[in-house]
């Protein structure tokens, strides 16, 4: 079983918070089709130790960097953007909506990946499997249209700089001073 896609580089750095939470958004979309991948091969082949070890990447991967993207967003992007107009309050709202949804979802794979051995119903596994990649997909394709690319336009650049300081110091990153 290859679970193994190859991730982007770390192209981009905190300067560019906009340019990095797109990067994040791909590796999302990555770590989902791995989720996916993993899940059939589950239901194919059962459970050994490569499977062990791709469930433990994707389990890591969504507890720590979908935990700091979620926050990313609700702490430093989603208040300023719904500050910008009603419309963009709005989307911000139904985005954050999602952001639950999504993390009832996770609640659910959780125990599942954390422990694979357990899997007795690999059809419901990967029908939540299914669930959760497609919610994502879905929830990132309209923050890439929807917000994402209006930020783009109508952050200043000292707006982006607090956004990337703010993302880095969540994940114990020290910034050079400027």
């Amino acid at each position: 079983m290859n679970t193994h896609t190859p991730l982007p580089p770390a192209a981009y750095d905190f300067s560019d918070p906009l340019a990095l939470l797109r990067a994040c958004h791909e590796r999302m979309l990555q770590h989902g089709e791995r989720l996916l991948a993993l899940a059939d091969h589950i239901a194919a082949n059962g459970v050994d130790a490569q499977t062990r070890e791709a469930a433990s990447g994707i389990y890591k991967y969504f507890s720590v960097a979908g935990k700091h993207h979620h926050q990313d967003e609700e702490q430093d992007l989603f208040p300023r953007l719904a500050c910008v107009s009603l419309k963009l309050a709005d989307r911000v709202y139904r985005l954050k909506q999602q952001h639950q949804s999504i993390d009832a979802l996770w609640q659910q794979l959780v125990p599942l990946l954390t422990r694979p051995t357990e899997i007795s119903d690999t059809a419901a596994f990967q029908a939540l499997a299914r669930q959760f990649a497609t919610a994502y997909r879905d929830h990132i394709r309209q923050e890439n249209e929807e917000l994402l690319e209006i930020a783009q336009h109508i952050f200043s650049r000292e707006e982006l700089r607090q956004i990337g300081e703010k993302m880095a110091e969540r994940r114990g990153i020290q910034l050079k001073p400027r």
